[in-house]
């Protein structure tokens, strides 16, 4: 798949089936991430591959919006260092696309579980023991789809403008 219509076709996937993601296919999307963007290559993620039950129910029962990290075969979480980096969410957020849209290409489902910040944000580090000042920006859940959600986008004529802001 083409990079073009992996970014065309990702959709956010909550619904998996139960086959384990190959050992493989999980390092090419980590490999994904790594190569990321990031200002002045500072690289300042950490990811964390879970795939033990328990871990995964953990994380279920406190993330907002992440009841099926549960269902999901594997999950990565991505922390960030504030301190190696003066844009440390950006990059974060530029290694977790990378991520997800690797997934789409290889044939996987997922979805992008916003932590930073939440309510949760604590009790998450906690759980994956991500230690001092580092952040968990995201949840990515991974797995073969068992749904297939059809998304509709804006035109680009309701949000280009040209020059100036509100100039079509």
């Amino acid at each position: 798949m083409d990079t073009i219509e992996a970014i065309r076709s990702r959709r956010s996937i909550r619904s998996y089936r139960s086959e384990t993601v190959p050992d493989d296919i999980l390092e090419q999307i980590l490999e994904a991430g790594r190569w990321a963007p990031s200002a002045n290559n500072s690289q300042p993620w950490t990811f964390i591959v879970v795939r033990d039950q328990k871990v995964r129910r953990d994380l279920a029962n406190i993330a907002t919006y992440g009841r099926f990290l549960a269902q999901a075969p594997a999950v990565i979480a991505v922390a960030i260092d504030p301190d190696a980096s003066p844009h440390a969410v950006e990059d974060g957020a530029a290694a977790t696309q990378n991520m997800l849209l690797a997934a789409r290409a290889l044939g996987l489902g997922s979805c992008w579980i916003g932590a930073y910040g939440s309510a949760y944000e604590g009790m998450a580090k906690d759980i994956l023991a991500i230690p001092g000042r580092k952040r968990l920006l995201s949840l990515i859940s991974l797995g073969y789809p068992s749904e297939s959600p059809i998304e509709t986008r804006k035109g680009l004529g309701e949000i280009v403008f040209h020059d100036k802001y509100g100039q079509k």
